[in-house]
């Protein structure tokens, strides 16, 4: 028998509200299937099962607000007998205690599609459709007065992030540096390059930068990983959190999985489609909850630097402010060279500055040699 519980989505999650169940009981599901779709303070997320497995009970109804930890189903394993559901640590299914609503909260698609964009509450709403349910019409009643009026989801999302944030620089021991980077090479590559490519399929600087975090932390595993229970957990692949600013206000850093493995042509098409997924609300587990290192980039906003905080359980943070020129003197002589500051902030129980300081330029060699990122 498998237990599936309701999984932390983030540091600063501790509850969720199930909107939506993708299976029934009788379903065989794969590792990795969107089982359930559940909300956070931040977004809805596609929650994703970790077992193969047969569905044989759904113990939570959708539009119930559960804490993380929350027993939600229970799966039969391959080739486990149907009979086992009616053990389940030595109580039945319907003697768990589980909340359920007194009614299913009922929403169209094209309502809740819209709801996630927006950022809205949909369990909150009094719906006008048939039987009570939550139209679309209903939606943009309610986005048009949150608009007129403060709070709303946008001031849980700000809660939310003030709680982690908080957290994070009472328990995290930051330290900082920067380096400044030339990006010449870098950008006459990706001009060359670009100019080869349909324009749906050209590169962004971003993404260079993005891998050229993931490999540089090939050598530096103490930036890339968790602080848990006292301890540091190094991680093998580099699941590279970024920073998006979502429409509702706020922000979230889902995951770009195993960017050190990616070739920059995927890399892009997967930040375009991560991008997209997000400011629609739409998630997947593993995206919020695998992050091992994040990177912002506040360059499109005008910035030339920024130092971030620590995301926990994280250990590490990559800032990159805006590429513009600069006076640049190389070899005796003086020029005008187009760069970018790069910043790490670190937890300083797992390294220092020392290491921080060759992480950074470790980096900077990366950026020098575009062609091998693309890899």
């Amino acid at each position: 028998m498998i237990e599936f519980t309701l999984p932390t989505l983030g540091a600063d999650m501790d509850e969720g509200t199930l909107l939506e169940w993708l299976v029934k009981p009788g379903d065989v599901v794969k590792k990795g299937q969107i089982i359930a779709v559940v909300d956070t303070s931040k977004a809805a997320i596609d929650v994703e099962s970790w077992h193969d497995g047969t569905v044989a009970e759904l113990l939570v109804e959708p539009g119930t607000k559960i804490p993380v930890g929350t027993l939600m189903a229970t799966f039969l394993e391959p080739g486990e007998a149907p009979g086992a559901v009616t053990h389940l640590h030595g109580i039945t299914p319907a003697a768990a205690s589980v909340p359920r609503p007194e009614q299913r909260h009922m929403i169209s698609p094209a309502a809740r599609r819209a709801a996630r964009e927006r950022g809205i509450d949909s369990s909150a709403i009094v719906g006008t459709g048939h039987g009570g349910a939550v139209t679309l019409a209903d939606i943009e009643h309610a986005a048009q007065a949150n608009a007129a009026v403060p709070g709303g989801k946008s001031a849980d999302i700000r809660k939310t992030i003030a709680s982690a944030m908080t957290r994070s620089k009472q328990e995290i021991p930051h330290y900082y540096v920067a380096e400044t980077i030339p990006m010449a090479t870098m950008l006459n590559w990706l001009a060359v390059e670009n100019a080869k490519r349909p324009l749906a399929e050209r590169l962004l600087p971003a993404v260079a930068l993005i891998k050229a975090v993931a490999l540089s932390l090939k050598q530096f595993p103490e930036l890339n990983g968790f602080f848990r229970g006292g301890n540091f957990e190094a991680s093998t692949a580099a699941h590279i959190g970024v920073a998006i600013s979502l429409r509702q206000g706020g922000l979230i850093a889902p995951a770009l999985l195993d960017a050190h493995a990616k070739p920059l042509t995927r890399l892009m098409q997967e930040l375009t489609d991560l991008v997209k997924r997000c400011r629609a609300g739409s998630l997947r587990s593993a995206e919020i909850s695998s992050p091992t290192i994040t990177v912002t980039n506040l360059g499109d906003q005008g910035v030339a630097q920024v130092f971030g905080i620590i995301y926990p359980p994280q250990v590490a943070l990559v800032g990159f402010g805006r590429i513009a020129e600069q006076p640049w003197a190389e070899n005796g002589v003086l020029k005008i060279m187009p760069a970018v500051t790069a910043s790490l902030s670190a937890d300083h129980r797992v390294s220092d500055g020392h290491r921080g300081a060759l992480f950074l330029t470790e980096l900077r060699e990366q950026l020098q040699h575009p062609e091998a990122l693309d890899q």
